[in-house]
């Protein structure tokens, strides 16, 4: 059980902290002298009372004031894990450690963010196995292949950017692997070998109707499912060669 930090960075360059205990409650929005505010959001388009934040005991909850705007909580380490939380929802739980809440405004977003307790996990060891079967793995991925170096390299920039970044063509990755220890001579016809691969055998994602775009389609649904279910997180970014410059970024 931990305390829920708020950290609100105003535009000047000043910074506010505010910790809350579990079962504090702390109001955000324009806020005013019959509506007082804990976060000031000073933005026109923002409501007096936007909504509220409650600290639960490991999480923290998000209550949206508004009749006709959503709000939406990113998660920074997630790439591109968001939930939406819905005019007049009250009290949606929010699964994050670290959060960046957004608000809409007519120029540019009004956030703040918060930081939760950090969660616990289930440390007992496994369960003996049982009679009969075994429990088939949905993704039989192998961290020590090519394959999942390919795969790393595809999900990259989303996993370094939340924002709807490109997914690397075959070129791309061909550069971004041919420093690597284990595979130098890679090539553009062997990275889409791999790709294929990923698609039909290990990840099983559905092919695009459209012949025209049939690679960029594959690459997307390869990339999209592997973060959608955790396959490829920030801790594998460690298999990829040391960045060269921005490359990735400007192409």
């Amino acid at each position: 059980m931990g305390s829920v930090l708020v950290h609100v960075a105003a535009a000047d360059g000043t910074a506010v902290s505010l910790e809350l205990g579990p079962g504090d409650v702390a109001r955000f929005g324009r806020g005013s002298a019959d509506r007082p505010v804990e976060i000031t959001l000073p933005d026109p388009a923002v409501p007096r009372l936007a909504g509220e934040i409650r600290a639960s005991e490991d999480h923290w909850q998000l209550s949206n004031f508004s009749t006709s705007l959503s709000y939406v909580v990113e998660n920074p380490e997630g790439a591109g894990e968001y939930i939406r939380i819905a005019p007049r929802r009250i009290g949606a739980p929010v699964p994050f450690e670290f959060a960046r809440v957004v608000l809409p405004t007519q120029g540019a977003t009004q956030s703040f963010q918060v930081y939760a307790p950090a969660h616990t996990y289930y440390d007992a060891p496994p369960l003996p196995q049982s009679a009969g079967p075994a429990t088939l793995m949905a993704f039989p991925l192998d961290e020590s292949a090519t394959y999942f170096l390919v795969l790393v390299a595809l999900c990259e920039p989303r996993l370094r950017d939340m924002s709807a970044s490109a997914v690397p063509t075959t070129r791309q990755v061909v550069e971004r692997l041919r420093t690597h220890d284990t595979c130098p001579g890679i090539s553009e016809p062997t990275v889409s070998f791999h790709i294929d691969y990923l698609a039909r055998n290990k990840l099983r994602v559905r092919q695009p109707e459209s012949g025209g775009r049939r690679m960029d389609g594959k690459r997307e649904a390869v990339v999209s499912l592997a973060l959608r279910f955790g396959l490829v997180r920030e801790d594998h970014l460690a298999l990829l060669p040391a960045r060269p410059a921005t490359r990735l970024e400007n192409s």
